[in-house]
């Protein structure tokens, strides 16, 4: 009998008996177990390059609550790319502007994304939900323009086999067990992976001594679209801190600072929640709105990661493969860069056009990006939560000083929000002969700005791309790959701020994920050609 952990909110892919339940196991290519944002990205990807795909889910659709709820913009510019975008910015609560305050006084505010010529904003705040729904939508849309991609709902994962080359699965579902085969089977099973335990691998790092409720509160208010945050909060019962964040369908998600020894049974009791948040909404405006108690839940900050994502042809990614605290929204947005990443990897490894060692490079790129949030996951955590007087002094004088100094400013850690990762050094990328300007340096995603017919980021369809900037390129061929050629010729300011900086004109080379593989000041291809190798972990 298949396990029921949660409720559902929406019931996305009802279970059905297939023909495989009764046949000799089926060999897949890619099987994903877990349908959550992280699986669905991945599944979505793989499929509208061709390569078919299939997800297995122990549940039917997203699970009730609202989870992950801030989607920062380069995971808005990956769904763009998928075609799932424009419906998560449609129900989504749009913000770029944050507030600190500490206790009753605004230290500063910030918007994290203050420059125009940009297709989406900083952030959207989407419940979870939505999100995968949206995915599912996606998945159903490219289905009935062939992508061959499969989705499985209550179909779970009892057992993994290693195999020679590939790894066998035993599946159970509400009419009894079957078994499958994968070539690559891709972990996407959340933190408390069930996977990662079947094969006995360790998830590593630490849990720090606090609790933080959440809680969803459907009311009407006039707060503005902002992510609120405090340092000591003026009302009562709300620990060192507290957070406040605007959703969809006039829910406002709230976070309190519980400390580390508590009763959690009895800090969920509605009760005892209600007071907290009355306590918020009234020191906030003077009166207590009527409201309702959407979704609690109580969570401990974990900092961890698995020591490898890849373990032969069983590859991890999302919270299976690591996890941070949920302060800075570094958790979904950087599973989705992990899909980003493999898709087009697994793609070309599957179609013969790189060796199965070009995976191994997602593994390394990804670990580094998992270690980037930890780091700072573990400064924010320390900096909200500080555990000696000292450090306390030091946090307290440090929100002072940004109250009247902006050079403090950068000192106030409530959460480094989450941006994409960088890989600087890594043996994929390069060279660098423009010396152009930092942000689209090899190794970094790329930044959209407008062009004629849109976006930049419209024209970078998943492919690896040749993009000529006030000069003209021609098709490049190499290892098989056939480079696609973007010319523009009278760049706009902003791209040309983001791209050329002080040069005339410049020809980049971009992964099928936007990623800059390497630029000079003008066509080379050979240059090119040998980079392609680089970027697939070949020789030229």
């Amino acid at each position: 009998m298949v396990a029921v952990r949660y409720q559902t909110a929406f019931k996305l892919y009802p279970y059905h008996q297939v023909p495989a339940q009764s046949q000799a196991p089926v060999r897949h290519p890619v099987v994903i177990v877990g349908g959550g944002p992280i699986g669905l990205t991945l599944a979505l990807d793989l499929g509208l390059k061709g390569t078919p795909v299939l997800v297995l889910d122990d549940h039917e659709g997203a699970g009730l609550g609202s989870k992950a709820i801030c989607f920062a913009k380069r995971t808005l510019d990956i769904a763009h790319r998928l075609g799932a975008a424009q419906p998560m910015v449609d129900k989504g609560v749009v913000w770029n502007v944050g507030r600190v305050f500490h206790a009753d006084r605004e230290v500063y505010e910030f918007n994290l994304l203050p420059e125009d010529g940009h297709r989406y904003p900083a952030f959207i705040n989407l419940q979870q939900p939505y999100f995968e729904r949206d995915l599912v939508e996606a998945i159903e849309k490219a289905r009935t323009n062939g992508a061959p991609i499969e989705i499985r709902g209550a179909n779970q994962v009892t057992a993994i086999t290693p195999q020679d080359g590939f790894t066998t699965l035993e599946v159970d579902t509400p009419d009894g067990p079957y078994r499958i085969e994968a070539d690559y089977l891709i972990a996407c099973d959340g933190a408390r992976s069930p996977l990662r335990e079947m094969m006995g691998l360790t998830f590593d790092g630490r849990v720090f001594e606090d609790n933080f409720l959440i809680a969803d509160v459907h009311m009407k208010a006039d707060f503005p679209t902002e992510r609120w945050f405090w340092f000591d909060p003026p009302f009562e019962g709300a620990g060192q801190s507290a957070l406040l964040h605007k959703q969809p369908d006039d829910i406002w998600r709230i976070d309190f600072q519980l400390g580390w020894d508590i009763d959690r049974k009895a800090e969920l009791d509605p009760e005892r929640i209600r007071a907290r948040v009355d306590a918020m909404l009234s020191s906030q405006t003077g009166t207590v709105p009527e409201y309702e108690l959407a979704w609690t839940s109580i969570y401990t900050f974990q900092c961890r990661r698995m020591k490898s994502f890849r373990h032969g042809n069983v590859i991890f990614a999302g919270d299976s493969a690591h996890q941070v605290s949920p302060f800075g929204a570094r958790g979904a947005n950087s599973g989705v860069q992990d899909a980003d990443n493999l898709g087009w990897k697994l793609d070309l490894v599957l179609k013969g056009l790189a060796d199965d060692s070009l995976l191994d490079s997602y593994a390394t790129e990804r670990e580094f990006g998992a270690d980037e949030n930890i780091l700072n996951s573990t400064r924010a955590t320390d900096f909200l939560t500080p555990k000696t007087q000292t450090s306390r002094l030091f946090r307290d004088a440090v929100l002072t000083l940004a109250e009247r100094h902006t050079f403090a400013r950068p000192l106030v850690n409530s959460g480094r929000l989450s941006v994409p990762c960088t890989y600087d050094g890594f043996p994929h990328f390069g060279p660098d002969a423009l010396n152009g300007p930092a942000v689209t340096r090899p190794g970094a995603a790329c930044v959209d700005a407008p062009v004629e017919d849109g976006f930049l980021l419209d024209n970078l369809g998943g492919t690896f791309t040749i993009l000529a900037l006030g000069c003209a390129a021609e098709a490049v061929s190499a290892q098989g790959i056939d480079a696609a050629v973007l010319e523009i010729a009278n760049p706009s300011d902003a791209l040309t701020r983001r791209y050329l900086g002080d040069a005339k004109q410049a020809v980049y080379l971009i992964r099928p994920d936007q990623h800059v593989v390497a630029r000079w000041p003008g066509f080379d291809a050979d240059a090119i050609a040998s980079a392609i190798g680089r970027a697939l972990g070949k020789d030229s």
